[in-house]
């Protein structure tokens, strides 16, 4: 088993990018780090953006599609382009790469969940760097993850990674827009779960990828709530190294201190809802105090659900409680018999 420190690196279309051709230069700055950071015994996985640019270059178009149709047909031929490149700079500087095409129902399957993981966790036990990307060929507007932001916080979510860096054309997260505010002032540090980080993500705007800033502050907030710090930050030679010196650079964003187990974020972020409930407040307590979801305690079943479909929890005020998989289905349930509902292994709390 491979004890290195896993970190995940997020690369945008306007890092990968550069007047409408691939970075080389900055794939190659990229392998000198990651090669720096390999001799300190941490292990690195890439998700990368840039295949539908390339693509839109091979196809002679000026402007990047906006169907989902032209999508997948420039990925599909970008995708060549890019994980060619990243093979052919990264073995100059003997490291090897493995292309990963990821789609959002991993997560929603939790057998694909598992297989994933393993997939990725193999791959850096063999000493390859994963290099990451939405598999945008076979995505419908419903299953794709938004960009790669958030893919990037599923992959160090399921590779229990010690930290994602997310590499953007800013120094990091703005309390305003700089493009059009001359009073926009960065943020060194604030918390996941802050009312303040959460606010940011109307006011952000979008580069030249399809997430913009929003995506990336989802993406620290689904890592910070695994209990994975989050640093936005922007290219130079030495920044990654200057990154996990913890020298102040970008925006760092502190972490929950709670570690959450994984079948628990697979609930939290792939388990498909089916059935919603409210329950009475004393059950609202007894799941707080770590107590499985008993039958006693349900008011009312909103939506059915049948036996190992997903159940949304909500108190008598219409607030959100809790997520889980049902033990039992919906036309199982009597208050007389006081049965487990969902056991608190299967019982996320929000």
């Amino acid at each position: 088993m491979n004890n290195k420190k896993n970190i995940v690196i997020k690369l945008g279309t306007t890092s990968i990018i550069e007047n409408d051709i691939l970075n080389v230069d900055f794939i190659d700055s990229l392998a000198i780090n990651i090669k720096t950071l390999k001799s300190l015994g941490i292990n690195t996985l890439i998700v990368t953006s840039g295949a539908v640019q390339l693509g839109a270059n091979e196809l002679n178009l000026k402007t990047r599609p906006t169907n989902l149709k032209s999508l997948q047909v420039a990925s599909s031929l970008g995708q060549i382009e890019l994980i060619n490149s990243y093979k052919n700079i990264f073995n100059k500087h003997g490291l090897k790469v493995g292309q990963v095409l990821m789609s959002k129902n991993v997560l929603e399957d939790r057998s694909q969940f598992v297989n994933t993981t393993e997939a990725l966790n193999e791959l850096i036990n063999q000493d390859i760097i994963p290099v990451i990307n939405e598999n945008d060929i076979v995505a419908t507007e419903e299953l794709k993850f938004g960009d790669n932001d958030r893919l990037s916080a599923i992959v160090a979510i399921i590779t229990k990674a010690d930290r994602l860096i997310i590499v953007t054309d800013q120094e990091g997260l703005f309390n305003s827009d700089p493009a059009f505010s001359n009073e926009a002032r960065k943020i060194d540090y604030i918390e996941y779960d802050s009312e303040e980080l959460t606010n940011l993500i109307d006011k952000s705007s979008s580069g030249g990828g399809m997430g913009g800033f929003s995506t990336k502050i989802m993406a620290a907030q689904m890592a910070g709530f695994s209990g994975i710090p989050t640093q936005i930050i922007s290219w130079n030679n030495d920044v990654l190294v200057e990154v996990l010196n913890e020298k102040k650079i970008g925006t760092f964003i502190k972490p929950s201190i709670k570690k959450v187990k994984l079948k628990k974020l697979w609930i939290a972020y792939g388990l498909q809802v089916t059935g919603k409930i409210i329950i009475d407040d004393g059950a609202v307590d007894a799941i707080n105090s770590d107590a499985s979801l008993l039958s006693i305690g349900i008011k009312q079943i909103l939506n059915d659900f049948d036996v190992d479909e997903g159940v949304e929890i909500f108190d008598q005020r219409d607030k959100i409680v809790a997520k889980g998989l049902s033990r039992l289905s919906s036309r199982e349930i009597s208050k007389e018999s006081n049965e487990i509902v969902i056991h608190k292994d299967n019982l996320l709390i929000l």
